[in-house]
């Protein structure tokens, strides 16, 4: 570290701020920047670059693991003040759990200096004590899931795309989690009849931010059957900004991890051309980070002109961005009135890319109509040429998993 220490600190109003601010203007070699009001301020502040360390109060609303990843990023080194007293541990495992190893409690405060001018330290490790090994045959680990994106233009179906093939793998007894991702409101929870009060996704976010999501992963699921559960999204559209960047690729890398993940995914790519100084991401950020964390990506558009325009749009969007992996198409709402066959549509999708597979789905406004209305999943309402189409799409998209 430089001889001089360049130090930014937002304690959110906390007693301790007066008497940090007297030690530190004490010492000779730590210069105060800023009194930061809150951790946006904070995070704006110290992408400005001049920075060295930020002392913040563990309990400072919007400190999270990605606002210290922030920081870290801008060369900016944390260092926490929580309670002392019987607060001590919590203070201490919370700011381990979002990535700040150093921490001074607020009963010795004179410390603080030699904290910030010291080197950074990892972590302490608490370990576990190691519990007998079980008599018998060890159980099974939950078997890896693929993480399967549903994406497409605006009108397309996605999110009845995406409920029917999860429905259908879970049909097949596997274990499936349907995510709701969709940064313009969610409406799989309204699909699919779930009363939910609190949004399985900004659960995820809060659990995320406090390093809980982990231990708590079944808390943000909305069990439908004992093979099917749902990450409901957000409630209303406008809060998307509260859904940091990084969370959920965090939570779908843990649902994968015992899984098949379905995302539902918003319909825009358009990525923000100034970046929010705060550390806020854009609103298409989960649509950007569930197709980067995708295995297969299934590109949904309407078999109508009007939808096919869009799709054929869409695909070369989507080339660019997911360069040599694999890609499918599936024209929803397929029907003869039309006019023109499915080896002409395909041969019109092959003209602006190379997906590795076209599937059809037929206009069976019959079936989704009987789902919708009872709250039901496409399988729970019986037998449907639709519900057969998708099927077939489970068999080709997921081959491994095909009953015997």
């Amino acid at each position: 570290m430089s001889e001089r220490v360049v130090v930014l600190i937002v304690a959110s109003g906390a007693a301790w701020e007066p008497e940090a601010l007297r030690l530190l203007g004490d010492h000779p070699r730590i210069v105060v920047l800023k009194r930061c009001v809150d951790v946006d301020d904070l995070l704006a502040a110290a992408t400005a670059g001049q920075a060295d360390v930020a002392v913040v109060g563990v309990d400072a609303p919007g400190l999270d693991r990605t606002a210290v990843d922030h920081l870290r990023a801008h060369g900016v080194r944390p260092v926490a003040i929580a309670a002392g007293g019987a607060t001590l541990d919590g203070g201490r495992l919370r700011a381990g759990r979002i990535g700040i190893p150093t921490v001074v409690t607020d009963d010795q405060l004179t410390t603080l200096a030699d904290a910030i001018c010291s080197d950074d330290r990892p972590p302490t490790v608490v370990r576990r004590p190691v519990e007998p090994a079980p008599i018998g045959p060890p159980a099974p680990e939950p078997a890896a899931g693929r993480v399967v994106a549903v994406w497409g233009p605006a009108g397309s179906g996605r999110t009845t795309v995406a409920a029917a093939l999860a429905a259908e793998l879970a049909r097949r007894r596997r274990r499936v989690v349907l995510v709701d991702a969709d940064p313009y409101g969610g409406a799989v929870g309204q699909q699919l009849g779930i009363l939910d009060e609190v949004s399985g996704l900004l659960t995820a976010v809060r659990l995320d931010a406090a390093g809980q999501l982990e231990q708590r992963l079944g808390s943000v699921q909305r069990g439908l059957d004992q093979h099917l559960s749902v990450v409901t999204g957000l409630p209303r559209a406008d809060r998307w900004v509260e859904v940091r960047s990084g969370t959920l690729e965090h939570l779908l890398a843990l649902l994968g991890a015992g899984a098949e993940v379905v995302v539902d995914t918003g319909f825009s790519l358009e990525e923000d051309q100034v970046p929010d100084l705060g550390g806020r991401p854009g609103r298409n950020q989960l649509t950007l980070e569930a197709l980067d964390a995708a295995d297969e990506v299934l590109v949904v558009g309407g078999a109508d002109p009007v939808g096919l325009s869009r799709l054929a749009r869409a695909v070369v969007e989507l080339r660019e961005r997911r360069t040599g992996r694999p890609v499918r198409v599936v024209v929803n709402r397929m029907r003869p009135s039309l006019g023109w066959s499915e080896r002409e549509i395909v041969a019109m999708v092959s003209g602006f890319a190379r997906p590795s597979a076209v599937h059809f789905l037929p206009d069976d406004q019959t079936a989704v109509d009987r789902a919708l209305v009872s709250g039901r999943t496409l399988v729970e309402g019986g037998e449907s040429e639709l519900g057969r189409a998708v099927g077939r799409l489970a068999d080709s998209l997921l081959p491994a998993l095909v009953e015997a």
